[in-house]
């Protein structure tokens, strides 16, 4: 019977992992460890599927070709935990998930843009110690607002459609303009996107052109009274100059689901250790009433989970089978 080695796996996948088992009459094992730490399970499986936010350890190529594995799929729609080069040269098909739920994400950053716009960040600070003025934090209706989208893919395209049914004027910014939304995204230059807009949200894959993408200079662009979405990727964002940026009110506030350098404290319980030794800066941000921090979850919901373990399994059963799987990426 076939045999599917899947890592990093959590409580809430198990269901979806089990009915695809049951479904197509193979052995799915699993296990919470990080591909890096579970090479000893790797023997006597077909296949391997991966979830991780650190890169895979160099070894890890080498023992999946030494016990026979074909493929390596991460059922994320990052790959930038793969050393692609180093995969190739060890005869392993590289796949991923790269559109799971582009609405998860979507509505993830929709409900940031709001929470933008109507300083809920700030009233929560200060309800929280008790005082219930309203410091003249005056809100913006969505359907006056400018938003800017930096990277209109799958993601940036179903927000910007999202933002439009709601009459939000929206601006994009992509290395490839899209036709197809003509009438939804006005396209623009970054410096353009960057001087008009009340929301700046970040939807790009990162590679090496995406890394820094936002920095000091962009930050002096910004209106003082814009906001910042970051729902992408953390290197996308140059951190010391996001918290120079918040500190000195070139912009207002942020909201980041991702960080630079998260994979040292997100998906992991920190209340009673604090994170200022493993990542000072974004403890710094952790503290600020004008930034909202969430763990890279927008993804996560109920539909994207069931496809993310779908799309990826249905791929590496292609290999297995000797098929061409949907989504390799060279």
């Amino acid at each position: 019977m076939t045999s599917i080695l899947m890592t990093s796996v959590r409580d809430d996948e198990q269901a979806a992992i089990q009915d695809y088992a049951a479904k197509h009459h193979i052995t799915i094992q699993t296990t919470p460890k990080l591909i890096n730490d579970a090479l000893d399970l790797v023997p006597g499986n077909d296949g391997v599927i991966i979830q991780q936010r650190g890169a895979v350890s160099e070894d890890v190529y080498g023992v999946l070709e030494a016990n026979g594995i074909k493929q390596l799929t991460t059922r994320t729609a990052g790959v930038d935990t793969i050393d692609l080069h180093l995969a190739h040269q060890h005869s392993l098909v590289v796949t991923n998930v790269p559109a799971y739920s582009p609405r998860s994400v979507a509505e993830f950053a929709l409900m940031q843009i709001f929470r933008m716009l109507r300083h809920t960040y700030a009233f929560d600070h200060q309800v929280a110690a008790n005082d219930f003025s309203w410091h003249g934090l005056q809100s913006k209706e969505i359907h006056s607002a400018t938003i800017g989208i930096i990277g209109v893919g799958r993601i940036g395209g179903t927000l910007a459609k999202l933002l439009h049914a709601l009459n939000a004027t929206v601006l994009g910014y992509d290395t490839k303009p899209r036709t197809d939304l003509d009438g939804i995204v006005r396209f623009v230059s970054k410096k353009e996107l960057l001087q008009q807009s009340d929301v700046v949200t970040l939807h790009v894959n990162l590679n090496p052109t995406a890394e820094g993408l936002i920095a000091a200079e962009d930050f002096k662009l910004m209106k003082p009274t814009a906001a910042l979405v970051n729902a992408s990727r953390g290197p996308v964002v140059v951190t010391k100059d996001l918290v120079t940026a918040l500190q000195t009110h070139q912009i207002q506030a942020a909201a980041l689901d991702t960080v630079e350098g998260e994979a040292a404290i997100f998906a992991q319980d920190h209340s009673q250790t604090g994170i200022a030794k493993q990542l000072p800066l974004v403890d710094e941000l952790n503290k600020m009433d004008n930034v909202i921090l969430t763990p890279h979850i927008a993804f996560y919901t109920n539909v994207a989970v069931q496809n993310m373990v779908d799309i990826a399994l249905d791929d590496v059963l292609s290999i297995i089978n000797g098929q061409a799987p949907q989504n390799e990426v060279r």
